[in-house]
């Protein structure tokens, strides 16, 4: 299987992935858009349907927020997360052609801003897309913002920290250091899911770990 993660990913996730036998395909920072984020896979990739992915490219993308989260969505089974105002026609579309729920969220910063466990679980800061979401059936933890690391900002998101690899959530970081890491734990154990993070180093935004 392959993963797109940032250049800027630590290598100790890099190890990680590696020893695993994944293969790693690195988004490279660009000029498409501002510095902080313009390494990070979850501004120019979403996928939709089986092992299809969107690209976003210079054409499409802006430098400055929101013109940069054309791609910024999320998939979660039968559901299509997004800013209705800032999303690529192209990705919306396929969503539609897919038949897939569109819920329209606030943020534009979507996928940034959620951690997917599975097709009906996630975690979010965001009060926004947990409103959004309340009569949709999906379980959705939301944790205190902030306390991510994110290159030039004051603060990024613990979707952009994280991705689902297989049966396990990966965290790029030290999730212990979370305030809500024990609600973290309870909620992935209460879902069987397995997780990782590395106390090595601090949690820190790099745009997800996308398995594709």
């Amino acid at each position: 299987m392959k993963i797109y993660l940032s250049e800027h990913a630590n290598p100790i996730l890099v190890r990680y992935l590696n020893a695993r036998g994944y293969k790693i395909s690195y988004v490279y920072s660009t000029s498409y858009t501002y510095d902080a984020v313009s390494s990070h896979p979850d501004i120019y990739l979403c996928q939709v349907g089986f092992r299809k992915i969107f690209y976003g490219n210079a054409e499409q993308l802006g430098f400055e927020y929101p013109d940069n989260v054309k791609f910024n969505a999320v998939v979660m089974g039968n559901y299509f997360i997004h800013n209705t105002h800032f999303t690529s026609p192209d990705l919306l579309n396929e969503a539609k052609r897919l038949e897939k729920k569109i819920i329209n969220v606030e943020q534009g910063y979507t996928k940034c801003n959620m951690a997917v466990i599975n097709d009906s679980t996630a975690i979010t800061s965001d009060k926004g897309i947990a409103k959004a979401l309340e009569s949709t059936g999906i379980d959705l933890l939301v944790i205190e913002p902030g306390h991510v690391r994110l290159r030039g900002q004051s603060s990024g998101f613990i979707g952009g920290a994280s991705g689902r690899v297989g049966n396990e959530m990966i965290f790029h970081g030290n999730l212990s250091a979370h305030p809500d890491f024990d609600r973290i734990v309870d909620f992935l154990k209460k879902y069987q899911c397995n997780f990782k993070y590395f106390e090595e180093f601090e949690l820190e935004d790099i745009g997800s770990i996308i398995e594709a």
